[in-house]
């Protein structure tokens, strides 16, 4: 028998998790869910009748927070769907280099340039370049989810 000092463990976390379990009769439309391990937000959810093998069915559309993608899934009304943590961030708007990366500041003073606006929203990008030709003070909402981020909108901020 091994001694308790040879057990070698591997490291955790410190116990938070990105996302939590919630009844699939619970879910609503424009709130977030786990669809096939991507963060998504339900746009279209229903509900067959219980039949003749017991469980009611919730089939759940939804669409990836980042990628924009429509995705589904079908789960018994009693089971649970994971739910993820996301939350929504605002930034003030300093600059955008050629290559569409945002400079950002919190409401801390800490800066940062590590995210960028993609090529799958040209509206956004344009809407960032007018309001910072014209100089005025914007704020961009940044969405998180499963350890991914991306720029949503932005809106003009406070002078």
């Amino acid at each position: 028998m091994a001694d308790a000092a040879d057990e070698t463990f591997e490291q955790a976390g410190s116990g938070a998790s990105a996302s939590y379990p919630k009844q699939c009769s619970a879910l609503r439309k424009n709130e977030y869910v786990l669809i096939k391990n991507r963060p998504c937000k339900i746009v279209d959810l229903s509900t067959s009748k219980t039949g003749k093998h017991g469980h009611a069915k919730v089939h759940i559309v939804g669409t990836d927070l980042f990628t924009s993608k429509k995705l589904e899934d079908v789960c018994p009304s009693t089971h649970n769907m994971n739910v993820p943590h996301v939350s929504r961030i605002e930034y003030q708007l300093i600059d955008m280099d050629s290559d569409g990366f945002l400079t950002l500041m919190d409401d801390k003073n800490n800066i940062r340039d590590d995210l960028k606006v993609g090529d799958k929203d040209p509206e956004l990008k344009k809407d960032i370049e007018s309001k910072l030709k014209d100089g005025v003070p914007t704020m961009a909402a940044v969405l998180k989810a499963m350890d991914e981020e991306v720029i949503v909108s932005v809106k003009l901020g406070k002078e």
